[in-house]
């Protein structure tokens, strides 16, 4: 499994023998089965999580209507983190939860900063990492307030098939944030066209 995390690692930094192995050292796997949590409310984020196969679910609770208020997916070669939580070890707002069986690389916060002194040239990938996060939430927050239904399904479509080909059709709507039968119209909309 660790070779997923650096073959993902060496498109941005190249890393020597020796430094794959030191890499290694500090990560290990876990595997979560359908609807096991990663992290729950209130929890604190004591790992950043690789995703190497499977996929996971972040969400917030709405405290007023009880209803699921998504995040984001993480699929293979994704990251699955609340990252306020893991930098500042402090207690997470949302909740991360397995939607089918997910096997994951998960490194602990003191190790990952004693990993990021002994390989500092993985700084570089993890900014790179945090950057292309920090584009796709603008983009999201831009789909959300700019964009219909219709051009925010179009859009998730063109950006993130592989995670549409996964995600439940009624989760996949909750994130657009319409009804799932609306989601429903609007594939057979694209399909007859």
């Amino acid at each position: 499994m660790k070779e997923h995390l650096i073959n993902s690692m060496s498109k941005y930094v190249k890393l020597d023998a020796e430094e794959e192995k030191l890499l290694k050292s500090f990560w290990t796997e876990k595997t979560l089965e359908k609807g096991d949590y990663l992290l729950r409310n209130g929890e604190t984020c004591r790992t950043d999580n690789y995703v190497v196969k499977g996929v996971l679910k972040a969400y917030y609770i709405n405290a007023e209507s009880g209803k699921e208020e998504l995040l984001y997916f993480a699929i293979e070669d994704w990251w699955a983190t609340d990252i306020e939580s893991f930098q500042k070890q402090k207690p997470s707002i949302y909740n991360i939860q397995a939607i089918e069986k997910t096997e994951l690389l998960q490194i602990r916060y003191d190790s990952f900063q004693e990993m990021l002194k002994q390989i500092p040239k993985l700084e570089r990938f993890f900014r790179i990492i945090l950057e292309n996060y920090l584009g796709s939430l603008q983009r999201r927050i831009i789909f959300n307030n700019v964009f219909d239904a219709e051009q925010r399904y179009c859009q998730f479509m063109e950006n993130y098939p592989k995670i549409a080909e996964k995600v439940p059709q009624y989760l996949l709507a909750s994130y657009l944030g319409i009804s799932a039968e609306f989601l429903s119209r609007i594939r057979k909309r694209h399909k007859a066209s």
